[in-house]
């Protein structure tokens, strides 16, 4: 039986629209330290994530010093890891440059007429959205988004719907 954290999260948030600037560098972010762990290991610690990185404000997290990464590398409560710490750091600080946004950019890369997959192997891990959304992002200087990456975000805020044929989430 799957964790109930995970069922909740796979049933009221995986694949729901997210918008808005700050929201969608939470889900980048995420993503970023996902990479080579388990989903469920970031959900267990995203309320810690949150705290730690001042809610993802932009603003906020493109503003930390070296004294925030040391500060976030001793906390116990995230993925202390001081690559993606500083990737994070410096996404934000990205993210402030971009013409129209993050959350714009990210969704330019939407494919609601992608396939409805029937099987779990009909789910790519990439797609050629997901290069040109990785390929951008990295373009305007973000790290830890290649574009399998890329394609778990754009499943995570709905910019594709990935949920299987009869899956009760999926006209939600």
């Amino acid at each position: 039986m799957a964790d109930p954290m995970y069922l909740a999260y796979h049933d009221e948030e995986w694949g729901r629209p997210v918008k808005g600037d700050d929201a969608v560098f939470e889900r980048v972010s995420l993503e970023a330290f996902q990479s080579g762990l388990s989903w469920l290991t970031i959900l267990r610690k995203r309320e810690n994530f949150r705290a730690a990185f001042d809610r993802f404000s932009i603003p906020k997290v493109a503003a930390y010093t070296e004294a925030d990464v040391e500060r976030l590398l001793a906390d116990a409560g995230i993925i202390r890891n001081r690559a993606k710490i500083e990737a994070v750091i410096g996404n934000a600080r990205a993210a402030l440059d971009l013409p129209g946004g993050l959350s714009e950019l990210v969704w330019r890369h939407a494919d609601p007429g992608a396939p409805v997959p029937r099987t779990m192997a009909d789910v790519p891990a990439v797609t050629p959205g997901s290069k040109a959304l990785a390929k951008e992002l990295k373009r305007h200087g973000f790290r830890f988004v290649g574009p399998t990456t890329a394609y778990a975000l754009m499943q995570a805020i709905g910019l594709v719907n990935d949920h299987l044929e009869g899956c009760v989430a999926r006209s939600r």
